[in-house]
Protein backbone atom coordinates (compact mmCIF):
# COMPACT_ATOMS: atom_id res chain seq x y z
CA UNK A 1 0.00 0.00 0.00
CA UNK A 2 1.51 3.65 -0.97
CA UNK A 3 1.51 6.00 2.27
CA UNK A 4 -1.94 7.81 1.17
CA UNK A 5 -3.32 4.32 1.25
CA UNK A 6 -2.27 3.22 4.15
CA UNK A 7 -3.29 6.66 6.24
CA UNK A 8 -6.72 6.24 4.63
CA UNK A 9 -7.24 3.13 6.07
CA UNK A 10 -5.88 4.01 10.14
CA UNK A 11 -8.32 6.83 10.02
CA UNK A 12 -10.92 5.31 8.61
CA UNK A 13 -10.49 2.29 10.98
CA UNK A 14 -10.07 4.54 14.38
CA UNK A 15 -13.85 6.06 13.08
CA UNK A 16 -15.03 2.43 12.89
CA UNK A 17 -13.50 1.82 16.28
CA UNK A 18 -14.48 5.04 17.69
CA UNK A 19 -18.17 4.10 16.89
CA UNK A 20 -18.61 0.72 16.21
CA UNK A 21 -17.26 -0.34 19.93
CA UNK A 22 -20.16 1.61 21.85
CA UNK A 23 -22.44 0.45 19.32
CA UNK A 24 -21.94 -3.00 19.34
CA UNK A 25 -20.56 -2.90 23.29
CA UNK A 26 -22.33 -0.07 25.08
CA UNK A 27 -21.91 0.64 28.72
CA UNK A 28 -23.93 -1.01 31.24
CA UNK A 29 -26.36 1.55 32.67
CA UNK A 30 -27.79 1.37 36.14
CA UNK A 31 -31.02 1.65 37.22
CA UNK A 32 -32.58 4.75 36.83
CA UNK A 33 -33.95 7.06 39.49
CA UNK A 34 -37.47 7.09 38.10
CA UNK A 35 -38.45 3.73 38.81
CA UNK A 36 -42.58 3.07 38.38
CA UNK A 37 -44.34 3.38 41.48
CA UNK A 38 -45.04 -0.32 42.41
CA UNK A 39 -41.60 -0.82 42.18
CA UNK A 40 -40.94 2.27 44.86
CA UNK A 41 -43.33 1.07 46.80
CA UNK A 42 -41.85 -2.23 47.05
CA UNK A 43 -38.30 -0.99 47.83
CA UNK A 44 -39.75 0.93 50.71
CA UNK A 45 -41.48 -1.62 52.24
CA UNK A 46 -38.46 -3.81 51.88
CA UNK A 47 -36.40 -0.70 53.80
CA UNK A 48 -39.12 -1.04 56.63
CA UNK A 49 -38.93 -4.29 57.06
CA UNK A 50 -35.43 -4.24 57.58
CA UNK A 51 -35.91 -1.22 60.03
CA UNK A 52 -32.23 -0.23 59.28
CA UNK A 53 -29.41 1.04 56.73
CA UNK A 54 -26.10 1.54 57.45
CA UNK A 55 -24.00 4.81 56.92
CA UNK A 56 -22.20 3.51 54.31
CA UNK A 57 -25.27 2.78 52.37
CA UNK A 58 -26.82 6.72 52.78
CA UNK A 59 -23.29 7.90 51.88
CA UNK A 60 -22.69 5.70 48.84
CA UNK A 61 -18.80 5.56 49.96
CA UNK A 62 -16.42 3.60 52.44
CA UNK A 63 -15.79 5.49 55.44
CA UNK A 64 -14.18 4.16 58.63
CA UNK A 65 -15.91 1.26 60.22
CA UNK A 66 -16.58 3.08 63.36
CA UNK A 67 -18.72 5.77 62.02
CA UNK A 68 -21.03 2.35 60.35
CA UNK A 69 -24.15 3.10 62.56
CA UNK A 70 -28.00 2.45 62.11
CA UNK A 71 -30.67 4.98 61.15
CA UNK A 72 -34.49 4.76 60.25
CA UNK A 73 -35.57 4.72 56.90
CA UNK A 74 -35.85 7.95 55.38
CA UNK A 75 -38.70 9.53 53.66
CA UNK A 76 -40.11 12.42 52.51
CA UNK A 77 -41.65 15.67 54.46
CA UNK A 78 -41.47 18.79 51.46
CA UNK A 79 -42.56 18.67 48.29
CA UNK A 80 -41.80 21.78 45.58
CA UNK A 81 -43.77 21.77 41.98
CA UNK A 82 -44.57 23.68 39.16
CA UNK A 83 -45.50 22.99 35.53
CA UNK A 84 -41.85 21.96 35.09
CA UNK A 85 -40.31 19.83 37.79
CA UNK A 86 -41.15 18.40 41.15
CA UNK A 87 -38.57 18.42 44.28
CA UNK A 88 -38.51 16.09 47.51
CA UNK A 89 -37.04 16.99 50.37
CA UNK A 90 -36.45 13.77 53.00
CA UNK A 91 -36.24 13.34 57.02
CA UNK A 92 -32.49 13.31 56.43
CA UNK A 93 -32.81 16.88 55.08
CA UNK A 94 -31.51 15.96 51.62
CA UNK A 95 -33.12 17.03 48.11
CA UNK A 96 -34.33 13.37 47.86
CA UNK A 97 -35.23 13.39 43.97
CA UNK A 98 -35.93 16.02 41.29
CA UNK A 99 -38.91 14.75 38.63
CA UNK A 100 -38.60 16.45 35.13
CA UNK A 101 -42.01 17.23 33.77
CA UNK A 102 -41.02 18.54 30.41
CA UNK A 103 -42.00 15.87 27.38
CA UNK A 104 -38.51 16.34 25.58
CA UNK A 105 -36.79 15.67 28.85
CA UNK A 106 -37.30 11.68 29.25
CA UNK A 107 -34.88 9.22 30.37
CA UNK A 108 -33.69 5.84 28.28
CA UNK A 109 -36.63 4.08 29.60
CA UNK A 110 -39.39 6.85 28.07
CA UNK A 111 -40.18 8.19 31.94
CA UNK A 112 -39.87 11.53 32.63
CA UNK A 113 -36.19 11.86 33.98
CA UNK A 114 -35.55 11.60 38.02
CA UNK A 115 -32.40 13.25 37.93
CA UNK A 116 -31.24 12.60 41.30
CA UNK A 117 -30.39 8.45 41.31
CA UNK A 118 -32.19 6.72 44.50
CA UNK A 119 -29.11 4.99 45.29
CA UNK A 120 -25.60 6.50 46.82
CA UNK A 121 -25.04 10.62 47.98
CA UNK A 122 -27.87 13.80 47.42
CA UNK A 123 -27.36 16.97 47.41
CA UNK A 124 -27.46 18.63 51.21
CA UNK A 125 -26.94 15.32 53.35
CA UNK A 126 -24.64 16.55 55.84
CA UNK A 127 -22.56 14.09 58.10
CA UNK A 128 -20.64 15.22 61.18
CA UNK A 129 -16.80 14.09 62.31
CA UNK A 130 -18.06 13.63 66.12
CA UNK A 131 -19.71 10.49 65.76
CA UNK A 132 -21.74 10.79 69.10
CA UNK A 133 -23.42 14.37 66.54
CA UNK A 134 -23.46 11.73 63.72
CA UNK A 135 -25.14 8.99 65.43
CA UNK A 136 -28.09 11.54 66.50
CA UNK A 137 -28.50 13.18 63.59
CA UNK A 138 -29.11 9.56 61.36
CA UNK A 139 -31.61 8.81 63.72
CA UNK A 140 -33.44 12.39 64.20
CA UNK A 141 -35.64 13.24 61.62
CA UNK A 142 -35.79 17.34 60.30
CA UNK A 143 -39.00 18.72 60.06
CA UNK A 144 -40.45 21.44 57.80
CA UNK A 145 -42.11 24.79 58.09
CA UNK A 146 -44.49 23.23 55.10
CA UNK A 147 -45.13 20.08 53.42
CA UNK A 148 -45.80 21.29 49.78
CA UNK A 149 -45.38 24.50 47.84
CA UNK A 150 -45.91 25.43 44.16
CA UNK A 151 -43.52 27.77 42.55
CA UNK A 152 -44.77 30.53 40.67
CA UNK A 153 -42.52 33.26 39.26
CA UNK A 154 -41.62 34.18 42.77
CA UNK A 155 -38.76 32.23 44.99
CA UNK A 156 -39.95 29.89 47.92
CA UNK A 157 -38.29 29.93 50.52
CA UNK A 158 -38.17 26.51 52.84
CA UNK A 159 -36.85 26.08 56.62
CA UNK A 160 -35.74 22.57 57.45
CA UNK A 161 -34.66 22.18 61.32
CA UNK A 162 -33.12 19.08 63.04
CA UNK A 163 -32.90 19.07 67.26
CA UNK A 164 -30.12 16.96 68.35
CA UNK A 165 -29.15 16.75 72.01
CA UNK A 166 -26.45 18.88 71.60
CA UNK A 167 -27.00 20.75 68.39
CA UNK A 168 -29.56 22.37 66.62
CA UNK A 169 -29.46 22.32 62.36
CA UNK A 170 -31.16 24.83 60.27
CA UNK A 171 -31.17 24.84 56.24
CA UNK A 172 -32.94 27.26 54.25
CA UNK A 173 -33.72 26.01 50.90
CA UNK A 174 -35.05 29.11 48.36
CA UNK A 175 -36.14 27.54 45.43
CA UNK A 176 -36.34 29.61 42.17
CA UNK A 177 -38.33 29.06 38.72
CA UNK A 178 -35.39 28.57 36.59
CA UNK A 179 -34.58 25.37 38.89
CA UNK A 180 -31.21 26.70 41.03
CA UNK A 181 -31.64 27.39 44.75
CA UNK A 182 -30.13 29.13 47.76
CA UNK A 183 -29.00 27.61 50.68
CA UNK A 184 -28.11 28.90 53.67
CA UNK A 185 -27.00 25.99 56.64
CA UNK A 186 -26.32 26.85 60.11
CA UNK A 187 -25.17 24.74 63.32
CA UNK A 188 -25.73 26.59 66.88
CA UNK A 189 -22.28 26.02 67.58
CA UNK A 190 -19.00 25.27 65.66
CA UNK A 191 -18.89 21.66 64.77
CA UNK A 192 -16.52 19.82 61.94
CA UNK A 193 -19.19 18.75 59.10
CA UNK A 194 -19.27 17.35 55.62
CA UNK A 195 -22.19 18.63 53.20
CA UNK A 196 -22.42 16.27 50.28
CA UNK A 197 -22.56 17.43 46.52
CA UNK A 198 -24.82 14.16 45.43
CA UNK A 199 -23.81 11.23 43.05
CA UNK A 200 -24.31 11.95 39.49
CA UNK A 201 -27.42 11.40 37.44
CA UNK A 202 -28.21 8.26 35.39
CA UNK A 203 -30.60 9.84 33.16
CA UNK A 204 -29.23 9.35 29.38
CA UNK A 205 -26.99 6.80 28.66
CA UNK A 206 -23.50 7.46 27.92
CA UNK A 207 -22.69 6.97 24.30
CA UNK A 208 -19.04 7.78 24.26
CA UNK A 209 -20.07 11.48 26.51
CA UNK A 210 -18.06 11.62 29.69
CA UNK A 211 -19.63 10.90 33.20
CA UNK A 212 -18.05 11.43 36.76
CA UNK A 213 -17.80 14.84 38.58
CA UNK A 214 -16.73 18.04 37.47
CA UNK A 215 -14.28 20.54 39.86
CA UNK A 216 -14.18 24.23 38.30
CA UNK A 217 -11.39 26.29 39.88
CA UNK A 218 -10.60 29.70 39.98
CA UNK A 219 -7.34 29.43 37.67
CA UNK A 220 -10.21 28.86 34.77
CA UNK A 221 -9.48 24.71 34.91
CA UNK A 222 -11.56 21.82 34.95
CA UNK A 223 -10.79 19.02 36.95
CA UNK A 224 -12.29 16.18 35.80
CA UNK A 225 -12.64 12.66 37.80
CA UNK A 226 -14.78 10.29 35.18
CA UNK A 227 -16.23 7.18 37.02
CA UNK A 228 -14.44 4.18 37.77
CA UNK A 229 -10.96 6.57 37.76
CA UNK A 230 -11.53 8.31 41.51
CA UNK A 231 -8.02 7.63 43.13
CA UNK A 232 -8.19 8.06 47.14
CA UNK A 233 -8.78 11.50 48.06
CA UNK A 234 -8.08 14.98 46.73
CA UNK A 235 -8.51 17.90 47.74
CA UNK A 236 -9.57 21.57 46.43
CA UNK A 237 -9.58 25.26 47.12
CA UNK A 238 -10.70 28.47 45.45
CA UNK A 239 -13.90 26.29 43.34
CA UNK A 240 -16.35 28.08 41.25
CA UNK A 241 -18.69 25.16 41.22
CA UNK A 242 -18.53 21.44 41.48
CA UNK A 243 -20.90 19.21 39.57
CA UNK A 244 -21.60 15.72 39.02
CA UNK A 245 -22.82 14.74 35.58
CA UNK A 246 -23.74 12.66 32.97
CA UNK A 247 -24.55 13.30 29.27
CA UNK A 248 -27.67 15.92 29.50
CA UNK A 249 -28.09 16.72 33.23
CA UNK A 250 -26.10 17.49 35.93
CA UNK A 251 -26.01 18.71 39.92
CA UNK A 252 -24.59 21.78 40.63
CA UNK A 253 -23.32 23.27 43.81
CA UNK A 254 -21.28 26.64 43.48
CA UNK A 255 -21.15 30.18 45.18
CA UNK A 256 -18.35 28.46 47.58
CA UNK A 257 -16.39 30.98 49.88
CA UNK A 258 -12.88 30.85 48.50
CA UNK A 259 -11.29 29.23 51.11
CA UNK A 260 -13.95 26.41 51.28
CA UNK A 261 -12.28 22.71 50.85
CA UNK A 262 -13.81 20.64 48.30
CA UNK A 263 -13.07 17.32 48.96
CA UNK A 264 -13.41 14.38 46.28
CA UNK A 265 -13.21 10.71 47.31
CA UNK A 266 -13.33 7.24 45.43
CA UNK A 267 -16.56 5.78 46.08
CA UNK A 268 -18.31 2.78 45.09
CA UNK A 269 -16.79 1.24 41.74
CA UNK A 270 -14.15 3.85 41.78
CA UNK A 271 -16.72 6.14 41.19
CA UNK A 272 -16.06 9.82 42.44
CA UNK A 273 -17.91 11.27 45.46
CA UNK A 274 -17.82 15.41 46.20
CA UNK A 275 -18.67 16.78 49.34
CA UNK A 276 -17.17 19.84 50.99
CA UNK A 277 -16.26 20.97 54.62
CA UNK A 278 -17.99 23.50 57.21
CA UNK A 279 -17.58 24.03 60.40
CA UNK A 280 -20.79 26.26 61.53
CA UNK A 281 -22.59 29.12 59.21
CA UNK A 282 -22.23 27.93 54.85
CA UNK A 283 -24.21 30.30 52.43
CA UNK A 284 -24.23 28.57 48.39
CA UNK A 285 -25.88 27.78 45.43
CA UNK A 286 -26.86 24.83 43.89
CA UNK A 287 -28.70 23.78 40.24
CA UNK A 288 -30.18 20.25 39.40
CA UNK A 289 -31.41 19.89 36.26
CA UNK A 290 -30.51 19.62 32.13
CA UNK A 291 -27.27 21.65 31.16
CA UNK A 292 -29.04 23.77 29.05
CA UNK A 293 -26.39 26.41 27.81
CA UNK A 294 -29.10 29.51 27.91
CA UNK A 295 -30.62 28.59 30.96
CA UNK A 296 -27.07 27.58 32.76
CA UNK A 297 -26.06 31.46 31.59
CA UNK A 298 -29.50 33.21 32.77
CA UNK A 299 -29.00 31.87 36.33
CA UNK A 300 -24.76 32.67 36.50
CA UNK A 301 -22.05 32.47 33.61
CA UNK A 302 -19.45 30.66 35.65
CA UNK A 303 -22.27 27.31 35.10
CA UNK A 304 -21.92 27.23 31.87
CA UNK A 305 -18.61 25.55 32.36
CA UNK A 306 -20.30 22.71 33.83
CA UNK A 307 -20.86 21.38 30.32
CA UNK A 308 -18.29 19.45 29.58
CA UNK A 309 -17.04 18.26 25.89
CA UNK A 310 -13.66 16.44 27.00
CA UNK A 311 -10.27 17.07 25.16
CA UNK A 312 -12.28 19.43 22.97
CA UNK A 313 -13.69 21.79 24.89
CA UNK A 314 -11.98 24.92 23.85
CA UNK A 315 -13.09 24.84 20.34
CA UNK A 316 -16.27 22.94 20.86
CA UNK A 317 -17.59 25.83 22.88
CA UNK A 318 -17.41 28.52 20.47
CA UNK A 319 -18.48 25.86 18.03
CA UNK A 320 -21.82 25.57 19.99
CA UNK A 321 -22.11 29.34 20.26
CA UNK A 322 -22.06 29.46 16.68
CA UNK A 323 -24.52 27.01 16.50
CA UNK A 324 -27.13 28.44 19.13
CA UNK A 325 -26.23 31.50 16.72
CA UNK A 326 -27.75 29.77 13.91
CA UNK A 327 -30.97 28.27 15.88
CA UNK A 328 -31.33 32.17 16.84
CA UNK A 329 -31.44 32.99 12.97
CA UNK A 330 -33.04 29.78 11.46
CA UNK A 331 -35.45 28.46 13.94
CA UNK A 332 -34.66 24.92 14.19
CA UNK A 333 -31.85 23.07 15.42
CA UNK A 334 -31.69 20.42 12.22
CA UNK A 335 -31.21 23.47 9.53
CA UNK A 336 -28.87 25.03 12.30
CA UNK A 337 -26.90 21.71 12.26
CA UNK A 338 -26.40 21.78 8.14
CA UNK A 339 -25.61 25.65 8.31
CA UNK A 340 -22.70 24.93 10.50
CA UNK A 341 -21.76 22.15 8.44
CA UNK A 342 -21.48 24.33 5.44
CA UNK A 343 -19.72 27.02 6.99
CA UNK A 344 -17.18 24.76 8.24
CA UNK A 345 -16.87 23.22 5.02
CA UNK A 346 -16.39 26.67 3.63
CA UNK A 347 -13.23 26.96 6.22
CA UNK A 348 -11.90 23.72 5.21
CA UNK A 349 -12.15 24.17 1.34
CA UNK A 350 -9.16 24.89 0.32
CA UNK A 351 -7.50 22.26 2.52
CA UNK A 352 -9.83 19.73 0.81
CA UNK A 353 -9.49 21.10 -2.39
CA UNK A 354 -5.98 20.52 -2.10
CA UNK A 355 -6.66 17.01 -0.95
CA UNK A 356 -8.67 16.05 -3.40
CA UNK A 357 -6.62 17.75 -6.37
CA UNK A 358 -3.63 16.08 -5.02
CA UNK A 359 -5.53 12.33 -5.38
CA UNK A 360 -5.88 13.03 -8.55
CA UNK A 361 -2.84 13.44 -9.82
CA UNK A 362 -1.86 10.85 -7.76
CA UNK A 363 -4.35 8.61 -9.85
CA UNK A 364 -2.87 10.30 -13.22
CA UNK A 365 0.61 8.89 -12.20
CA UNK A 366 -0.63 5.08 -11.16
CA UNK A 367 -0.01 3.58 -14.16
CA UNK A 368 3.56 5.17 -14.33
CA UNK A 369 4.63 4.36 -10.98
CA UNK A 370 3.68 0.78 -11.85
CA UNK A 371 5.78 0.74 -14.43
CA UNK A 372 8.64 2.29 -12.50
CA UNK A 373 7.92 -0.60 -9.77
CA UNK A 374 7.66 -3.81 -12.35
CA UNK A 375 11.66 -1.96 -13.70
CA UNK A 376 13.10 -0.89 -10.11
CA UNK A 377 11.11 -3.61 -8.09
CA UNK A 378 14.91 -5.51 -6.84
CA UNK A 379 16.69 -1.69 -6.22
CA UNK A 380 14.74 0.01 -3.71
CA UNK A 381 16.45 2.94 -3.27
CA UNK A 382 16.98 3.09 -7.16
CA UNK A 383 12.73 2.56 -7.12
CA UNK A 384 12.41 5.38 -4.09
CA UNK A 385 14.72 8.22 -5.90
CA UNK A 386 12.84 7.93 -9.40
CA UNK A 387 9.37 7.68 -8.01
CA UNK A 388 10.41 11.25 -6.09
CA UNK A 389 11.70 12.50 -9.15
CA UNK A 390 8.06 11.48 -10.88
CA UNK A 391 6.73 13.37 -8.00
CA UNK A 392 9.18 16.12 -8.33
CA UNK A 393 8.36 16.83 -12.21
CA UNK A 394 4.70 15.95 -11.94
CA UNK A 395 3.87 18.76 -9.05
CA UNK A 396 2.17 15.31 -6.85
CA UNK A 397 2.48 14.74 -3.34
CA UNK A 398 1.80 11.49 -2.15
CA UNK A 399 0.93 12.91 1.38
CA UNK A 400 -1.19 15.68 -0.44
CA UNK A 401 -4.11 14.38 0.04
CA UNK A 402 -3.78 12.81 3.44
CA UNK A 403 -2.63 16.17 5.42
CA UNK A 404 -5.67 17.95 4.76
CA UNK A 405 -7.61 15.03 5.71
CA UNK A 406 -5.75 14.53 9.23
CA UNK A 407 -6.14 18.53 9.38
CA UNK A 408 -10.21 17.74 9.64
CA UNK A 409 -9.99 14.95 12.09
CA UNK A 410 -9.45 17.38 15.43
CA UNK A 411 -13.09 19.56 13.63
CA UNK A 412 -14.93 15.99 12.98
CA UNK A 413 -14.61 15.04 17.29
CA UNK A 414 -15.14 18.52 18.27
CA UNK A 415 -18.44 18.73 15.92
CA UNK A 416 -19.22 15.48 17.52
CA UNK A 417 -18.59 16.17 20.97
CA UNK A 418 -20.56 19.33 20.57
CA UNK A 419 -23.41 17.45 19.27
CA UNK A 420 -23.19 14.62 21.34
CA UNK A 421 -23.04 16.87 24.50
CA UNK A 422 -26.18 19.80 23.61
CA UNK A 423 -29.41 18.68 25.57
CA UNK A 424 -31.00 21.47 23.33
CA UNK A 425 -31.42 18.42 21.15
CA UNK A 426 -33.48 16.85 23.09
CA UNK A 427 -37.35 16.88 21.94
CA UNK A 428 -36.11 19.28 19.08
CA UNK A 429 -37.51 17.97 15.76
CA UNK A 430 -35.98 19.11 12.05
CA UNK A 431 -38.36 17.89 9.69
CA UNK A 432 -41.38 15.54 8.79
CA UNK A 433 -40.59 12.23 10.99
CA UNK A 434 -37.48 13.25 12.39
CA UNK A 435 -39.35 14.98 15.88
CA UNK A 436 -36.42 14.40 18.24
CA UNK A 437 -32.40 14.79 17.33
CA UNK A 438 -31.34 13.45 20.24
CA UNK A 439 -32.50 9.85 18.89
CA UNK A 440 -32.26 7.77 17.05
CA UNK A 441 -34.29 7.72 13.61
CA UNK A 442 -37.14 5.39 13.92
CA UNK A 443 -37.49 4.69 10.58
CA UNK A 444 -33.77 4.44 9.58
CA UNK A 445 -33.90 6.55 6.39
CA UNK A 446 -31.17 9.15 7.68
CA UNK A 447 -28.42 6.66 8.08
CA UNK A 448 -29.75 4.36 5.01
CA UNK A 449 -29.17 7.79 2.99
CA UNK A 450 -26.02 8.37 4.92
CA UNK A 451 -24.44 4.80 3.96
CA UNK A 452 -26.09 6.00 0.06
CA UNK A 453 -24.30 9.20 -0.06
CA UNK A 454 -21.06 7.36 1.48
CA UNK A 455 -20.91 4.35 -1.35
CA UNK A 456 -22.04 7.47 -4.34
CA UNK A 457 -18.67 9.51 -2.64
CA UNK A 458 -16.71 6.25 -3.27
CA UNK A 459 -17.69 5.91 -6.84
CA UNK A 460 -16.71 9.65 -7.99
CA UNK A 461 -13.29 9.82 -5.59
CA UNK A 462 -10.28 8.95 -7.54
CA UNK A 463 -8.36 5.89 -6.00
CA UNK A 464 -4.98 3.90 -7.14
CA UNK A 465 -5.71 0.57 -5.24
CA UNK A 466 -3.22 -1.84 -6.44
CA UNK A 467 -4.77 -5.31 -3.85
CA UNK A 468 -8.32 -6.33 -5.07
CA UNK A 469 -8.92 -7.24 -1.53
CA UNK A 470 -8.22 -3.64 -0.25
CA UNK A 471 -10.79 -2.29 -2.41
CA UNK A 472 -13.31 -4.78 -1.87
CA UNK A 473 -13.13 -4.04 1.71
CA UNK A 474 -13.67 -0.19 1.05
CA UNK A 475 -16.65 -0.65 -1.10
CA UNK A 476 -17.84 -2.46 2.35
CA UNK A 477 -17.31 0.13 4.30
CA UNK A 478 -20.43 2.11 3.78
CA UNK A 479 -22.53 -0.95 4.84
CA UNK A 480 -20.50 -0.81 7.71
CA UNK A 481 -20.75 2.78 8.95
CA UNK A 482 -25.03 2.78 7.95
CA UNK A 483 -24.75 -0.33 10.54
CA UNK A 484 -23.21 1.50 12.89
CA UNK A 485 -25.17 5.00 12.64
CA UNK A 486 -28.40 3.10 12.52
CA UNK A 487 -28.84 3.92 16.78
CA UNK A 488 -26.52 7.29 16.88
CA UNK A 489 -28.81 10.22 17.41
CA UNK A 490 -30.58 12.01 14.45
CA UNK A 491 -28.55 15.15 14.71
CA UNK A 492 -25.10 13.42 14.26
CA UNK A 493 -26.71 11.08 11.57
CA UNK A 494 -27.77 14.56 10.09
CA UNK A 495 -24.10 16.14 10.27
CA UNK A 496 -22.71 13.06 8.45
CA UNK A 497 -24.83 13.17 6.16
CA UNK A 498 -24.61 16.99 5.07
CA UNK A 499 -20.81 16.38 5.12
CA UNK A 500 -21.12 13.84 2.65
CA UNK A 501 -23.51 15.82 0.11
CA UNK A 502 -20.81 18.65 0.46
CA UNK A 503 -18.14 16.56 -0.48
CA UNK A 504 -19.67 15.15 -2.92
CA UNK A 505 -19.90 18.24 -4.57
CA UNK A 506 -17.02 19.47 -4.02
CA UNK A 507 -15.79 15.93 -5.35
CA UNK A 508 -17.63 16.77 -8.38
CA UNK A 509 -16.04 20.35 -8.98
CA UNK A 510 -12.56 18.58 -9.23
CA UNK A 511 -13.12 15.63 -11.25
CA UNK A 512 -14.95 18.14 -13.96
CA UNK A 513 -11.98 20.14 -13.67
CA UNK A 514 -9.77 18.00 -14.04
CA UNK A 515 -11.65 16.04 -17.45
CA UNK A 516 -11.76 19.86 -19.16
CA UNK A 517 -8.02 19.99 -18.36
CA UNK A 518 -7.56 16.49 -20.19
CA UNK A 519 -9.62 17.24 -22.97
CA UNK A 520 -8.04 20.63 -23.50
CA UNK A 521 -5.27 18.53 -23.59
CA UNK A 522 -6.25 15.83 -26.05
CA UNK A 523 -7.33 18.69 -28.53
CA UNK A 524 -4.32 20.81 -28.42
CA UNK A 525 -2.19 17.39 -29.04
CA UNK A 526 -4.65 16.68 -32.20
CA UNK A 527 -4.37 20.29 -33.10
CA UNK A 528 -0.25 19.72 -33.37
CA UNK A 529 -0.67 16.33 -35.16
CA UNK A 530 -2.24 18.51 -38.04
Amino acid sequence: MTPNQRLIVAVLLSVVFFVGYTAIFPPAEPNVANEKTTKETLAHSTNVQNGQKTVEEVTGHAIADEEKVSHASSSNIVTVKNDKFIIKIDTLGRIASKELLEEKFRNTDDLHAQVIPTKGTKPLYIRFADDTINNAALITPYSANVSEVTLGDKPVSITLTQKLPTLTVTKILTFYVDGHYDAKITTSKAVRHFVYLGDRPHVSKKLMAVAGALIYTGDDVAHIIEDGDAEGRQLFSDVQLASTFDQYTAIIMYGFKKDTNIIVERGKDDNPVVYFESMQDESLHGYIGPKEHKVLKSIDPVLTNAIEYGWFTFAAKPLFALLSWLHSVLGNWGWAIIALTAIIRAVLYPLTYKGMVSMQKMKLLAPQLKELKAKYGKDPQKLNAMTMEMYKKNGANPLGGCLPMLLQIPVFFTLYRTLLNAVELQGAPWILWINDLSRMDPYYVLPIFMGASMFFQQRITPNNFTDPMQEKVFKYLPIIFTFFFVTFPSGLVLYWFTNNLFSIAQQFVVNQQFDNAKDAKTALEKKSEK
